[in-house]
Parts: structure tokens; sequence; C-alpha cells
């Protein structure tokens, strides 16, 4: 469709504070107005094709920073194409693909082919993140300026860190020349080593191996420390910690160039479902107990924590249908982010609507500095539609990801994806 009137909905724009029923305006792909209801621009085409959009959100799409889509080398846990099935299937139009992939996303043409396969699905936006080292061993650094030429926005180990300063440092001082943040997973390695959970009274009731919330916290004080050394501009993935929270806090108050996400599930659940010892639970960070999950929402409240990731880490079901302490880590999470979102911040009060979708779409696309997360005329129409009112029961055997891990098969959430636009084209329709 060359032109849509979406009509009658809520559109929340974070970009420009808008918070109001009006009509959003599509032509060419792009945002042609926003106007209030009813309103018929003089240059519209006569019989231009309607979305009723009445009892809706209507919000720019969704942006991810950092989604694993495992292709090449990993295809049984996800794909390109299966991965922005998925993404869709969560209201995001725009996804930034890991660089862990197999062989690692280290080289120009490793970050070439995930655009060509994105290309090919046709589905959401895929941003490549090029390897900040080669082969992700923390000990030289990847060939930056030809993966900036390979249309890499940041750069990131995925999780594995950085862990010796001297490299992260250069790696700093490196991307700072390309305008290019580093996107690092705050771990220290020897401190989270065969750990299992969060470290505290539930792990020691369960006599499961734990890790520390110090894990991150130190190495989360080494990148602070690092980026106002450099200049540099470092990302925080998937903080979970009170204390890494307060340092990310008083840092971006001295005007360092540092930013974080955090991912849904450490926002809804605490380290108190371990006890069904499920392997679908282990995610790393682990999942923390309740003053930490606190502390999350607090930043999210005052803007610390600018963005949500899904943190979508899927793994085969063979790979997760082991014991606790052999199977990997993660969560398959762009299909249930929203929801679980609201069931963790809407539905108690502790953000608004407004707040909830800037933090899916302005605050991503700010750190990397990507031309996405808004409704402003001119600008690409990405968008999303939302029935807030609505709930759905999670049945994983129906994701559109190739991975079904996720401990929320089977629960019903609320907030349900009703339809998305890429480019003014709708993709996904329910």
């Amino acid at each position: 469709m060359s032109e849509v009137w979406i009509r009658g909905g809520r559109v929340l724009d974070p970009a420009s504070e808008t918070d109001a029923l009006a009509d959003v305006w599509v032509r060419g792909g792009r945002i042609a107005a926003v106007v209030a209801p009813g309103t018929v621009p003089a240059d519209a085409a006569p019989g231009v094709p309607v979305l009723d959009a009445a009892g809706l959100l209507v919000c720019p799409g969704f942006v991810d920073l950092h989604v694993s889509l495992r292709e090449p080398g990993c295809e049984e846990d996800e794909c390109v194409l299966t991965g922005t099935a998925a993404a869709l299937a969560g209201g995001f139009t725009t996804i930034c693909a890991q660089s862990d992939a197999s062989p690692v996303v280290d080289n120009r043409s490793a970050a070439e082919f995930i655009r060509l396969q994105a290309e090919r699905a046709r589905q959401c936006r895929v941003y490549p993140l090029g390897a900040v080292t080669k082969q992700h061993r923390g000990e030289e650094l990847a060939e930056i300026g030809q993966l900036v030429q390979g249309g890499a926005v940041g750069f990131s180990d995925a999780m594995h860190p950085v862990a010796n300063a001297e490299v992260m440092r250069r790696a700093l001082e490196y991307t700072r020349m390309f305008r290019r943040p580093v996107l690092h997973f705050a771990m220290v390695p020897e401190l989270a080593e065969q750990g299992v959970m969060h470290e505290g009274f539930q792990s020691t009731r369960l006599g499961l191996r734990g890790i520390p919330a110090a894990a991150q916290d130190i190495m989360t004080g080494r990148d602070i420390a690092l980026a106002e050394l450099t200049g540099g501009r470092v990302h925080l993935m998937c903080v979970s910690t009170r204390d890494s929270v307060a340092r990310i806090r008083q840092a971006r108050a001295t005007g360092l160039a540092v930013s974080c996400d955090v991912a849904p599930h450490h926002l809804l659940l605490t380290d108190e479902v371990m006890d069904r010892f499920d392997p679908m639970y282990k995610c790393n960070p682990p999942l923390r107990s309740r003053e930490h999950v606190d502390a999350l929402i607090a930043g999210l409240r005052d803007g610390t924590i600018s963005a949500i990731s899904a943190d979508h880490q899927p793994r085969a079901q063979e790979k997760k249908q082991v014991e606790l302490d052999q199977a990997p880590f993660g969560i398959c999470g762009l299909e249930t982010a929203l929801s679980v979102c609201v069931q963790a911040l809407i539905r108690p009060g502790h953000l608004t609507w407004l707040q909830l979708i800037a933090r899916l779409t302005k605050g991503p696309a700010d750190v990397l500095g990507l031309p996405c997360g808004t409704l402003e005329v001119g600008q690409a129409a990405d968008i999303t539609l939302i029935d807030p009112q609505a709930e759905w029961t999670v049945d994983a055997g129906r994701f559109a990801s190739r991975s079904r891990n996720t401990p929320f098969d089977g629960q019903t959430l609320p907030a349900v994806v009703k339809t998305v636009l890429v480019d003014g084209v709708v993709r996904l329709s329910r």
C-alpha cells in the first residue's frame, strides 16, 4: 500500500512527547501527517486504505539493541528468517543482530552476510553488531574499521566479557573515532564461573552455585572508569543489580557517555522461581532478588536505564531439556517482551504507557543513533499497533521463533501486538 490511513488510535510518540487521540497518515513508506481524528489532508488520495485503530495504541515500531539470531552456525536455535519473524510478532521493527554467530561477526563479510539475509527475509530492519575482539577471545581487537564499512552500528562480544582492561581501553578509543558505542556484557568471569543462579539466600537454600551481584558491579565500575579515561561510549547490556544502577546513575549525572538496558524477565521474576529447578529460568545475568528488581524499576522511572531489550537468547529444545547445571543460559524473549513489561511496569503503576514506549523505541534508537523510534513526519513509517486491554495465553509451540525456551509458556499476559508496519507496509496483522 502506497498510502495508509491509521484512524482513531491513541498515538504515543515519546520523541515528540505526544500522547493523544490522532490519525496517522502514511504515504510512500513515510509518515506523511499526524493529525486530529477525522482530519483528511488536502493532498490525500481518494479511497485510501484505512486501518481502524479505535481502542488501540499507535506507536513507533520497537527497537532492540541486541538480538541473537544464531546464523550462521547455530541454525538449530534460530536464523535470520525466524528471528525477524519473532521480532515482528513482538512489535519490533528494528533489531541489532549480535555478533555471536559461528563464525563470529568479526570481519566485514560476516556483517554484510547478516544484512543480506535480512534483505532476503523482507521482514523487519536488521543492523549488525560487530565483535569487539577476534573470535570473542578478548585478546586482539577485531577489524573495527572494516566492520563499520560492512554496516556495523555498534560493537559487542555478546555474552563474552572483555575481561582485559587494556583491550577494553583500546576498544573504546578506537570505536570513538567511528562514533560507535561498545555494548558490553559486564561480568567478572572468575566470579561467575560455574554459577547457575543469583548468589544469595535462595542459592544457599537450594544448594546451587551462585553468581554474585559483585560480578556485575565490579565490571560496571571498571567500564565507567574506562569511559571517563577514553571519552568512548559504553553501553552496558542487561543490567541486573542495585549497585550497578547506582553507579550508572552517578556516571550519567557527571556527563559520561554511559548507557544501559534491562531485560523484561529481570523486571518480573526473582530468584525465588529457581526452586523449580527449571532450566527455562536459567539466564545470564541471573534472576536477582527483590531488592535488585526494585532498583531496576527505579532506574527505569528516573531515566538511568534508557532502554529495554528482550535479550533474545534462543536455544534449541534439546539443549534446554537437561539438568539445570548443564543447560545453557538464555530466554527466548522477543515475542513476550511487551506483555512482560506491561505486567511488571504498567499494571503496578511504575511507568506510564508513554514512558514504557520510550524505553522500547526512542531510548534504544538514541544509543546507536539510528533513524527510527519516532513518528515524526518524514521518517520511515515503522509503526506498531497494540491492544492494551487484550490478554493472551503464551503458547511456545506457536512461536514464530525457532526456539521455545520461555519461562512464560502457558501463562496469561496482558497486551497484544495487533499490527506492525515496516516502511508503511503491513508485515503483521492479527
